[in-house]
């Protein structure tokens, strides 16, 4: 075998592409990774610090086996590398009674038996000190939740995956990549590679990677705000991670202050997709009126975030039309598997996606459930 030729080549190492290198390498595979950046970046959408992690899945309950698989494989990172990789911390999913944030929680928590509470204004109110909801909302409250550290995460599975022998090339764009019947070829900046199969984990890069295929992906620019708690940070340290609806329908999401007394609290809009953009075209300079239009909405539920910004950053979304993931080997291609279009809710997923990206990279089939994620459903060609 030449240097130049491998088993599986990984395109992109963020969250999806870093765990299938890992998982592919563990498992004897000869893998060579590309990057376009430098690893764990900030550049697409595996940054930011902290991503909810929760089970009972108000967007569909045919995600939960994931997701307890999922949480099998936090632990053992987390047991493999001694970080703490992902936290517990209970999660507060808040909105009218008949919302999709807690009528949906509360579907996928009786379709799979998962343990939870439900609470009413008053006993939010009483629990919770920060959280003051209106007095028509409820809560799901899902004890099992909490957060993960997405660069913590990416670097702990790229630091696992080289020690298994995987060869991960960072500042390397590809440039073309081609499946032959031999296998695959794939050109980067620094020369051209083979290799039996391939795996394309392109995030917010999928449009141009996978234009060929059809993939109906948008790209939209999402921002991340931490802000300064009026009194300190202290009230908010053992916070649960929230998810809060409104009755227009307009969603906000945050963690507990764990970034220290000068951290601030992280907070954000979920899939307010209002800006369209590309990975050359996204401002990423987050401008006042955005920060006022955050404070004034999450401060509707967390009054005490009326603090100045102490930071905010920009990631990009990378969405299909129905939300849901793609994950599969297309038809039209022989030694390619694909998986894009998670933003927005895929971060927490990522162990479970690089065990079923490397099932299928060597094996052509995995054992989990992902018929939800199949191509087809979007008349992918």
């Amino acid at each position: 075998m030449s240097d130049n030729s491998f088993d599986v080549i990984v395109i992109g190492l963020g969250g999806m592409g870093s765990a299938a290198a890992y998982h592919l390498a563990r498992r004897e595979a000869r893998v060579l990774g590309l990057e376009k950046f430098t690893p764990a970046h900030d550049r697409g959408s595996s940054h930011g610090g902290s991503r909810i992690i929760r089970q009972a899945y108000f967007e569909d309950p045919a995600y939960v086996p994931l997701l307890l698989r999922a949480y099998e494989l936090w632990q053992e990172l987390a047991d493999t590398t001694g970080l703490e990789v992902y936290r517990k911390t209970g999660g507060l999913f808040i909105g009218p009674p008949d919302s999709l944030t807690v009528s949906g929680s509360l579907r996928a928590a009786r379709d799979w038996d998962l343990p939870h509470e439900m609470l009413d204004a008053t006993e939010i109110r009483s629990r919770f000190s920060t959280f003051t909801p209106c007095d028509t909302d409820a809560a799901f409250y899902e004890a099992n939740a909490g957060f993960a550290r997405p660069e913590m995460t990416v670097r702990a599975h790229l630091d696992l995956a080289a020690r298994e022998g995987a060869d991960l090339r960072f500042g390397e764009p590809v440039h073309d990549w081609a499946d032959t019947e031999s296998g695959v070829r794939v050109t980067t900046s620094a020369g051209t590679f083979t290799a039996g199969q391939l795996v394309i984990c392109p995030g917010a890069w999928a449009p141009q990677l996978l234009a060929d295929l059809g993939v109906p992906i948008k790209i939209e620019r999402q921002v991340l705000y931490w802000l300064a708690p009026v009194g300190g940070t202290a009230p908010f340290e053992y916070n649960p991670v929230f998810i809060h609806e409104n009755t227009a329908g307009q969603h906000v999401y945050g963690f507990p202050a764990i970034d220290g007394p000068d951290g601030g609290v992280k907070v954000a809009f979920f899939r307010k997709g209002e800006d369209l953009c590309t990975p050359d075209t996204i401002d990423r300079t987050v401008h006042p009126d955005e920060i006022d239009a955050m404070r004034t909405r999450v401060t509707e539920l967390l009054p005490a975030l009326s603090g100045r910004a102490v930071h905010a950053a920009t990631c990009m979304y990378s969405t299909t039309p129905d939300e849901h993931f793609v994950i599969a080997r297309p038809e039209s291609l022989t030694n390619v598997t694909v998986a894009c279009g998670f933003s927005g809710h895929g971060f927490k997923f990522v162990p479970v996606v690089g065990e079923i990206l490397a099932d299928l990279a060597i094996t052509g089939a995995t054992a989990h459930p992902i018929a939800l994620f199949d191509p087809a459903r979007l008349a992918i060609t």
